[in-house]
C-alpha cells in the first residue's frame, strides 16, 4: 500500500483520482500514468476534493490539470488505495484516494500542469509494475482484466 510504515491509530485524508484508459486498434486496454512533480515516481492524476464538485468531477479537473486529459469519467469508483503524502514542509499524512474510470477522448497540447509532469501509455501490466502503490498496482491490474468492450458505468 505504501513504500513506508504508517502508524494504524492515523485516520486517512480524502483524495479524489483518475485511471485513464484507452481502448488499442487491437481490442486492449491502455492505461496513462503521470509522473508526481517532486519525485517523478509513476502515479495517477490525483488531488484534493473541491468544493461545489462531485467527487468523479474534481477526479476529472485532475486529470485536465495534470496531465490535460479529457474524456468520460464513470460515477461510480472502481476502488481506492492507501499512500504516505509527503507535504512541503517534509510531514507525511495518510491519503486514501478513491479512484474513477476515465475514458480517455483525447490529450491536449495546452493545459495547467504541462511541462512539470512527464506523461506515457503503459499496458496495465506495465502500469501495475511501474508503480510504487500496491493497492494501486491491483486496481490497474483489475482494470486491465475488465472486457475491453464493456464500457465503464457512468
Amino acid at each position: 500500500m505504501t513504500a513506508g510504515p504508517i502508524e494504524s491509530s492515523r485516520e486517512a485524508r480524502a483524495q479524489v483520482g483518475v485511471l485513464p484508459m484507452r481502448r488499442t486498434a487491437e481490442g486492449g486496454t491502455e492505461v496513462l500514468l503521470v509522473t508526481s512533480r517532486e519525485t517523478r515516481r509513476w502515479i495517477i492524476p490525483k488531488g484534493w476534493p473541491m468544493k461545489g464538485r462531485k467527487p468523479f468531477e474534481a477526479a476529472a479537473r485532475e486529470a485536465y490539470e495534470e496531465a490535460g486529459i479529457v474524456g468520460h469519467v464513470g460515477k461510480r469508483p472502481i476502488g481506492f488505495y492507501l499512500y504516505e503524502k509527503r507535504l512541503k514542509n517534509r510531514d507525511a499524512v495518510l491519503c486514501q484516494v478513491t479512484v474513477f474510470p476515465l475514458d480517455v477522448r483525447k490529450l491536449l497540447k495546452k493545459f495547467p500542469e504541462r511541462g512539470q509532469r512527464e506523461a506515457r501509455w503503459f499496458s496495465p501490466s506495465d502500469a501495475a509494475e511501474a508503480v510504487i502503490e500496491s493497492g494501486l498496482a491491483g486496481l490497474i491490474r483489475a482494470a486491465g482484466n475488465r472486457d475491453p468492450k464493456k464500457k465503464p458505468k457512468r
